[in-house]
C-alpha cells in the first residue's frame, strides 16, 4: 500500500491509464474530479471517495474547473474481488479462500463512488505516517488503512440494530455456543423462535451463509484448532465438534482444507 497527495490547478486533468494492476482509492479534499472508467463516468467532489479498479481503463472526462486536491491510495487485494449487484450482497468463495489462505474470508463491500464519514482524516493520517520511516510506521499505516476500509464498508452502513443483523447475530451466538450438540434446522428454529427459512434469509443477507453452512464452517475451524493444538484422535475430534461420524467429518474437512485431517495434522506438527 502506498499513498500521496495530488493537487490540480484549473485546467489540469487526471491522466489516462490502463491496467494499473492495483486499486486506486481517491479521497477528494477540495474541488471536483471528473473521471471515467470504461463506460462509467463520475463527478467526485470534496468529501467523496472514488475507487478505480485494477484492470480497467481510466480516463479524464474533463479538466478540473477549480483547484482540486485529493489523497490517493494504491493497494492490492490478495483474495478474490469482483463487482457485485447492489441489490443483493456478494460474498467471496469461502471454500476456495480457506483452501488457499487457511482461514474463512471476510467480505467487504466498497462503493465505487461514496462518501467518507467524518471527512478525510484517515487520508491525512496516512500521509503523515508515509513521511515516517518504514520500520516505525508500517503497522500503524496498515491499521489506519483498515479503519478507512471499515468506514467505507457498505455492510457497516446497514441500519444499526436492523432485524436481519440482530437475528443473524443471535443465530451466530447460538451456533457458536451449541456447535458440539446435534443441531438441526428444526431444533434451531425452536430455540430461536423463528422459522428456519427466516433465519436463513437473515444469515444469507449478513454473512452469505445459511445457518447450517455457518455451523459446519465453525465446526471445521474448531476441528482444525484441535488437530493443531492437541493429540486427540481424529475420531474424537470429529465427535467433540459435533460431527456424527468420523468418515463424514474427514470428507468435509478434506473439501474445506484440501487434505484429510490426519495428513493436515502431520503436515504441521512434525
Amino acid at each position: 500500500m502506498e499513498c500521496g497527495r495530488t493537487v490540480y490547478e484549473p485546467g489540469d486533468a487526471h491522466p489516462d491509464r490502463s491496467g494499473l494492476g492495483m486499486f486506486d482509492l481517491i479521497l477528494v479534499e477540495q474541488g471536483r474530479l471528473h473521471i471515467g472508467e470504461e463506460d462509467r463516468q463520475w463527478e467526485a467532489g470534496a468529501g467523496n471517495t472514488l475507487l478505480l479498479l485494477p484492470d480497467r481503463y481510466h480516463y479524464s472526462v474533463r479538466p478540473c474547473e477549480a483547484r482540486t486536491s485529493f489523497v490517493w491510495i494504491h493497494f492490492r487485494a490478495l483474495g478474490e474481488w469482483g463487482i457485485g449487484d447492489t441489490a443483493e450482497p456478494a460474498f467471496a468463495d469461502r471454500e476456495r479462500h480457506a483452501a488457499e489462505f487457511g482461514t474463512p474470508p471476510y467480505t467487504i463491500r466498497l462503493p465505487q463512488l461514496g462518501r467518507l464519514p467524518g471527512g478525510s482524516a484517515e487520508g491525512e493520517r496516512l500521509l503523515r505516517l508515509e513521511e515516517r520511516s518504514l520500520s516505525g510506521a508500517v503497522w500503524e499505516r496498515q491499521r489506519v488503512f483498515e479503519e478507512l476500509l471499515r468506514s467505507l464498508d457498505l455492510r457497516r452502513r446497514e441500519p444499526s440494530g436492523s432485524p436481519a443483523e440482530s437475528i443473524a447475530e443471535r443465530t451466530e451466538r447460538y451456533l457458536r455456543s451449541h456447535y458440539a450438540e446435534p443441531l438441526t434446522a428444526a431444533s434451531l428454529s425452536e430455540a430461536l423462535h423463528f422459522h428456519y427459512n427466516y433465519l436463513t434469509r437473515c444469515m444469507k443477507r449478513i454473512n452469505g451463509l445459511t445457518p447450517m453452512e455457518y455451523l459446519e464452517e465453525y465446526r471445521l475451524e474448531q476441528a482444525r484448532l484441535l488437530l493443531l493444538r492437541t493429540e486427540t484422535p481424529v475420531a474424537a475430534v470429529a465427535e467433540r465438534v459435533g460431527f456424527e461420524t468420523a468418515p463424514y467429518f474427514s470428507r468435509r474437512f478434506s473439501a474445506r482444507f484440501g487434505v484429510p485431517p490426519l495428513r493436515f495434522r502431520q503436515r504441521y506438527t512434525r
